[in-house]
C-alpha cells in the first residue's frame, strides 16, 4: 500500500507526469502506423486520426451504421405551456428517422432561454438515468433545465432505452433490431456505440433548429453516458464541446492503471456495453492498441471537458486527469492548448484556461449542479 500511495503522490505533481507515462508504457497519440512520431497537423488528420478512430471501432466500441436522413415532415414539435415569467420555452419533440426494418422514433425535450436575440448554444444530455429525469414540474440537479436556461443555453435531454435498453439482451431490440441485418461480428456496434449514434440523430435535427447555434453544440453524460458522450464526439465533428461526468473505465480513465473498475471488470458485468473483440483484453490491458487518452486527442482541437468527483475511486480520478494530460501533445501540434497545467487540482478546483478542461468536486458519483456550474462556466469562457 506504501508504494501505491507514493506513487500516486509521484503522479499528481508535474514532474512525475512523464514517468507514469513510462510506467503505463503508453501508447502515443501522435505515432504513425510504423510507431514513428508525426509532426504536423497534416498527418495527424489525414493519417492518425483516422488510424485511431478505426482502432477504436475495431477493438472497443465497435462499428456504427451510416447516418439516416432525418424525415423533417414526419418529425413533430409539440411546445408546452409553461408560466409567462418562466424565462424559457419547452417543446417536445418526435424526430423521425427511416431504417432498413422500419421507421425509428426518437423523443426528446427541447428547453431554450426566453427572450434570446441570436441563436443559442446548445447542450445535449445523455439520460442514462430516470426518463422522468426530463419532469420539468419536478427539478432536479442531473437535469437543472430552468437553470441552464437562465444562463444563456438551451438544453435537450434523451433517454438512451430509445436507442438500445441498457440491458444484455443479445441485441434483438433497439436500433440494433433495426439495422442488424446480417449476422453480428466481432466488430459490431453495441449499446454504448448506439447511444453515442443516437446523440447524433439529435444534432442532425436540433442543429438546424432556427434558435440553435449549429456551432456551439455540447454533449453531456454521466458515467456511461459519459462513455457515450465521449465516443459520440470522437466520430461526430459537429459535436463542438464533449462533457464526460464521471465515466471513468472505458470513458475518460486510462485503462492502463487498472485502478478502479478494469477492462475485466466492465466486460463482465456489462457485456453489451462494447464489441465482442474488447473481450479479450481481460487482465490484458497493455495489448490493447489504444487507451483513452486517444479518445480525449480525437475531440482536439475541439473542446473537452472531463470531470471527476473525489470519492469516485471506481472511475479512478487520477486516471481521468491524466487521461486528458495525455491528449495534450495532440492539441499542441494543433496549435491550441489542451489541459492549462499538468499538476492535479485539489476537490473543489478546476482548470478551465485551455482547450481541455478538469474539475474534481467533493462527494460521490452523480451529476450535480457543483458539475453543471462548472461545465456553464466553461461554455462562457470560450463561448461568451
Amino acid at each position: 500500500m506504501g508504494t501505491r500511495l507514493a506513487w500516486i503522490f509521484c503522479a499528481m505533481i508535474t514532474p512525475a507526469l512523464t514517468l507514469a507515462e513510462d510506467d503505463l508504457k503508453l501508447p502515443d497519440p501522435l505515432a504513425d502506423a510504423q510507431g514513428k512520431p508525426i509532426t504536423t497537423a497534416e498527418a495527424w488528420e489525414k493519417e492518425v486520426r483516422p488510424r485511431t478512430l478505426e482502432l477504436f471501432r475495431e477493438h472497443v466500441y465497435g462499428r456504427s451504421p451510416a447516418a439516416p436522413k432525418w424525415d423533417k415532415a414526419a418529425s413533430t414539435f409539440t411546445p408546452l405551456e409553461l408560466p409567462a415569467d418562466s424565462g424559457m420555452s419547452a417543446t417536445d419533440c418526435v424526430l423521425k428517422f427511416p431504417t432498413p426494418k422500419g421507421q425509428l422514433e426518437v423523443k426528446l425535450r427541447l428547453v431554450e432561454p426566453k427572450p434570446a436575440d441570436k441563436p443559442v448554444p446548445l447542450f445535449i444530455l445523455i439520460n442514462n438515468r430516470a426518463p422522468d429525469l426530463a419532469d420539468l414540474d419536478k427539478p432536479n440537479e442531473f437535469w437543472p433545465a430552468a437553470k441552464i436556461a437562465k444562463r444563456g443555453y438551451a438544453t435537450a435531454i434523451v433517454h438512451v432505452a430509445q436507442f438500445d435498453p441498457d440491458k444484455n439482451e443479445g441485441f434483438k431490440d433497439g436500433v440494433h433490431a433495426l439495422y442488424d441485418t446480417q449476422p453480428r461480428k466481432p466488430d459490431s456496434w453495441a449499446t454504448i456505440a448506439a447511444w453515442s449514434w443516437g446523440a447524433s440523430r439529435v444534432i442532425d435535427a436540433l442543429s438546424t433548429r432556427p434558435g440553435i447555434d449549429p456551432k456551439k453544440i455540447a454533449v453531456i453524460g454521466h458515467s456511461r453516458g459519459g462513455k457515450a458522450a465521449l465516443w459520440c464526439g470522437a466520430q461526430d465533428e459537429r459535436v463542438a464541446l464533449t462533457i464526460s461526468n464521471d465515466s471513468g473505465c472505458t470513458g475518460a480513465a486510462l485503462s492502463r492503471r487498472i485502478h478502479g473498475e478494469t477492462v475485466a471488470d466492465i466486460n463482465k458485468g456489462f457485456s453489451h456495453w462494447f464489441c465482442e473483440n474488447y473481450h479479450r483484453y481481460y487482465n490484458k490491458e497493455q495489448e490493447l492498441p489504444v487507451d483513452q487518452h486517444q479518445l480525449i486527442a480525437l475531440l482536439a482541437p475541439r473542446l473537452a471537458y472531463v470531470a471527476s468527483a473525489k470519492e469516485d475511486d471506481w472511475a479512478d480520478p487520477l486516471g481521468e486527469f491524466l487521461c486528458c494530460v495525455h491528449a495534450g501533445p495532440v492539441y499542441r501540434l494543433l496549435g491550441v492548448t489542451g489541459l492549462e497545467s499538468d499538476k492535479m487540482p485539489e476537490a473543489g478546483g478546476h482548470l478551465h484556461g485551455g482547450r481541455i478542461g478538469y474539475h474534481i468536486r467533493p462527494g460521490t458519483h452523480n451529476l450535480t449542479l457543483v458539475d453543471w456550474k462548472e461545465y456553464l462556466d466553461f461554455a462562457d469562457r470560450h463561448w461568451k
